[in-house]
């Protein structure tokens, strides 16, 4: 299992599209993929509990993934959040 902790530094926060493109890559995965903020945690591969999560910028989540590639996994969803 892979964890990390980042903070969102997109003005808008995780809305549609940085919901969608984690969403994809997300999906493209074999591994389980979560996000947790502000004490709930959404499957990253259902882009509706993502936006629900209500992320701002600022921030702080936490992203787990688990599973047979969850190395390459870790590093698709990090360059995403890098990039916002």
């Amino acid at each position: 299992m892979k964890v990390m902790t980042m903070t969102v530094h997109d003005k808008e926060g995780l809305h549609a599209r940085p919901a969608g493109l984690l969403n994809k890559a997300a999906k493209a995965c074999a591994s389980a993929i979560s996000i947790q903020s502000k004490g709930k945690t959404a499957d990253m591969k259902r882009i509706f509990a993502v936006m629900g999560l209500g992320v701002k910028c600022g921030d702080e989540i936490t992203v787990t993934c688990d599973g047979p590639d969850e190395d390459a996994a870790m590093e698709k969803i990090q360059a995403i959040l890098s990039s916002l």
